[in-house]
């Protein structure tokens, strides 16, 4: 069985059931740390581990013996825990780097091993843009398919609802910064004071591995952080925007787990309960496309690497498809009305 701890160094480190160091993972995740990624991808890594090590335990198999048929078996397990595809996709892909990182090549597929099609049109083009050239794999990866989830945006109505829930400027001011700069949950959580740049009306954000963005400041964002620092937030505070107001931990930084509090004890509300960071995040990337921003800019904006990342965050919901039929349904009537 395995476990994923921290050492005395602060570093993430895979032990078994006796405590002892797992060798190979953990020269994995020093490999990963010196590449400069992020900790939270550390200890992405990390759990993803946990349960590949735990797999071996159960089956009897090793990272040495991998194969695709194996890789099956893997997925198989996964599913009876009831893993998402997206989770499991991301598990197989981190135990083909471990696989690499110690052994120099690939895991071979082999037979019994089916792995995903090509798509067939637009060949050797991206496939949702169809602009650039893309490269053939060497080998096709051994993937679950995943179904593409529409993630639904809130309603001005649901936006309304519950900002009018709010009592602090602390909270006012995280949500406006979802809604209105496109904030992750985490990037929230990592201002600091010394990123309002309030003369420039600009933000600068540390986003997912360690990159930054400066973002425009709207002003109803500026006005909320303004009055949440000078009515609320402790003097004794840290370096981090966001602190716990109340309590032993007063002045300490806050943790996801409060945020995420915020939302939960609000979602009782019948009136909001679709609303969560993620989805006011979503809300602010579909505003943004309705308004014609262009994809790269949204996409510099919201801080993806890949554009295709960002045309998830824009598709056409089933309230955008419903008005712009209703829209044109209505011109094509008052065409065909007007003739005799």
């Amino acid at each position: 069985m395995a476990f994923l701890r921290v050492d005395r160094r602060g570093q993430y480190q895979l032990v078994d059931a006796r405590r002892r160091p797992i060798a190979q993972a953990n020269r994995f995740l020093a490999a990963v740390v010196v590449r400069g990624l992020s900790r939270a991808t550390v200890r992405a890594y990390g759990f993803d581990l946990v349960v590949l090590y735990r797999w071996f335990d159960g089956s009897q198999h090793s990272l040495s013996s991998l194969s695709g048929r194996k890789l099956l078996q893997y997925i198989e397990s996964q599913r009876r825990d009831g893993a998402q595809p997206a989770t499991i996709n991301r598990r197989l892909t981190t135990a083909r780097l471990l696989y690499r990182f110690c052994t120099g090549h690939e895991i071979n597929l082999g037979r019994g091993a089916m792995t995903s099609a090509p798509y067939y049109r637009g060949h050797r083009r991206d496939r949702r843009l169809g602009l650039h050239m893309v490269p053939r794999p060497r080998q096709l990866k051994l993937r679950v398919k995943a179904p593409r989830r529409v993630v639904e945006p809130l309603s001005t109505t649901e936006v309304r609802q519950f900002l009018r829930t709010l009592r602090r400027y602390r909270d006012l001011a995280m949500v406006h910064l979802m809604l209105l700069c496109g904030l992750r949950s985490a990037e929230v959580l990592q201002v600091q004071l010394g990123d309002i740049l309030a003369e420039d009306k600009q933000l600068r954000i540390r986003g997912k591995g360690n990159r930054e963005r400066v973002l425009p400041l709207p002003p109803v964002a500026a006005r909320s952080i303004s009055d949440y620092i000078r009515w609320e937030r402790p003097t004794e505070g840290k370096a981090r925007l966001f602190v716990v107001l109340q309590g032993p931990r007063r002045g300490a930084p806050m943790t996801l787990a409060g945020l995420r509090s915020l939302f939960r004890h609000r979602r009782r509300d019948y009136a909001v309960a679709r609303a969560n960071p993620h989805r006011f995040r979503h809300t602010f990337g579909a505003d943004m496309a309705r308004a014609g921003v262009r994809l790269p800019i949204l996409q510099r904006l919201m801080g993806h690497a890949d554009e295709s990342t960002t045309l998830r965050y824009i598709q056409l919901s089933m309230a955008d498809i419903a008005d712009e039929y209703r829209r044109a349904s209505e011109e094509i009537q008052r065409r065909y009305q007007g003739r005799g």
